[in-house]
């Protein structure tokens, strides 16, 4: 038996949940646990996916955020074992098995590895003084991989949160972090791993990327008449990780060029009264473009979670929107520059802009590159819009994604 209640269930899953589908996954998790490993596990955990709402690319140069914790959630079953070793089985997935006892160090034969993510919070959490104990785990997640909704981030925090629970969501976004850049081999920064770590909408300052501030928003979108909808349009992130690497990389070399580490210390004025000068030492327009973005759209988190605070629903709409047209004309992360060709997210954004018009806003999801883009779209639409985007890219692409309101926990007992 499971001990769940229904107030939990709504709080992980939404007030709207079909109870029942839910304690069906539930199920799954655990006949799936006492399947692999022969036993029934002890302890249920779940962490969502994110979204990210305003501050496309802002968080590696220490800028400003606004994200949130979505209904799509990895779950976990889990039991805690003696032998110092994780079993992490994911279904439809290789198992990963990672040995505490080795050594906790990168593996080059891990990288791009659900290993390299497991041995990496362990050790990030070890270096805080956590006391590590192996487990064995089943999961099942209904985050969509290639989605913009950070499915190696939920699954960091995910591990971190079964390491140990106690620790602060910071510390385990932070743990996450560490293993992505370090051990998996990708550079990201910190806001994918902390929206999966923390409940609800958040916006947060990089400022001091050690100790960033998070502080909550609340906001119901649905109850102000509009859905929040993700679409895939199906392009693979496999191949690109040189095209994020060059965003923080060529922001980056841009400050460097005033003398500073990243854009959060260079002042806008600097930039635009030796634009010319900045354009002869770089040679390269386009890490111009993407600090005009940056500098841009710091400016509208902080205008949108103005308007998150008074209720001014068409504000924020309005800022969403030219947030989009941004990442798109001047940080230009909307399809890869190695193959023009792949545009499904220009594509969407095209067909959204003629659907909704002045009625609703859109903008890319995630990284970009290629897979997601959002809109808010009124409910009364909603049908229509998701009619129309998967006659385009194909049944089951669009997701309507909730505001989940608790952080990474363990939800329940066997």
């Amino acid at each position: 038996m499971i001990d769940i209640d229904a107030r939990t269930m709504e709080m992980v899953w939404g007030k709207d949940c079909d109870k029942k589908a839910c304690m069906s996954r539930i199920e799954n998790v655990r006949s799936g646990f006492e399947r692999q490993f022969g036993c029934q596990p002890k302890e249920l955990f779940s962490t969502s996916g994110r979204t990210e709402l305003a501050g496309n690319h802002t968080d590696h140069n220490r800028g400003l955020v606004i994200a949130a914790t979505v209904t799509l959630d990895t779950l976990a079953a889990v039991k805690k074992n003696d032998d110092m070793v994780v079993r992490l089985i994911s279904e439809g997935f290789a198992p990963s098995y990672v040995d505490l006892t080795e050594g906790l160090e990168p593996k080059e034969a891990e990288i791009g590895t659900s290993m390299a993510l497991v041995r990496g919070v362990a050790k990030a959490l070890k270096e805080k003084g956590c006391r590590l104990q192996g487990f064995d785990a089943y999961t099942q997640s209904i985050v969509p991989k290639a989605s913009g909704m950070s499915s190696s981030a939920c699954i960091e925090v995910l591990c971190g949160t079964v390491f140990d629970e106690s620790q602060s969501p910071l510390a385990l976004a932070q743990a996450g972090q560490y293993a992505e850049n370090v051990h998996y081999g990708k550079p990201c920064g910190l806001m994918d791993q902390m929206a999966c770590a923390y409940g609800g909408i958040i916006s947060i300052d990089f400022k001091d990327p050690l100790n960033p501030i998070a502080r909550r928003v609340e906001y119901d979108f649905g109850s102000r008449g509009y859905d929040l909808v993700i679409v895939n349009t199906g392009g693979s992130h496999a191949d690109l990780t040189s095209d994020y690497a060059a965003i923080p990389a060529e922001m980056k070399a841009l400050a460097a060029f005033y003398g500073k580490k990243s854009l959060r210390d260079v002042e806008p004025e600097e930039l635009y009264s030796s634009i010319s000068l900045a354009r002869k030492a770089m040679g390269n327009d386009r890490c111009i473009l993407r600090a005009i973005h940056f500098f841009q759209e710091n400016d509208r988190v902080r205008a949108m979670s103005r308007a998150i605070e008074e209720d001014d629903i068409a504000s924020y709409l309005r800022l969403m929107k030219e947030s989009g047209h941004s990442s798109f004309e001047y940080l230009q992360n909307i399809y890869s520059p190695s193959d023009p060709r792949q545009q499904g997210i220009s594509l969407g954004l095209a067909l959204a802009q003629r659907f909704l018009g002045s009625d609703g806003a859109y903008r890319v999801q995630g990284g970009g590159f290629a897979g997601t883009f959002q809109a808010m779209v009124p409910k009364s639409r909603t049908e229509a819009y998701v009619r129309l985007m998967e006659g385009v890219f194909g049944q089951g692409s669009c997701i309507n994604a909730s505001i989940r309101q608790m952080p990474t926990a363990k939800i329940a007992f066997f």
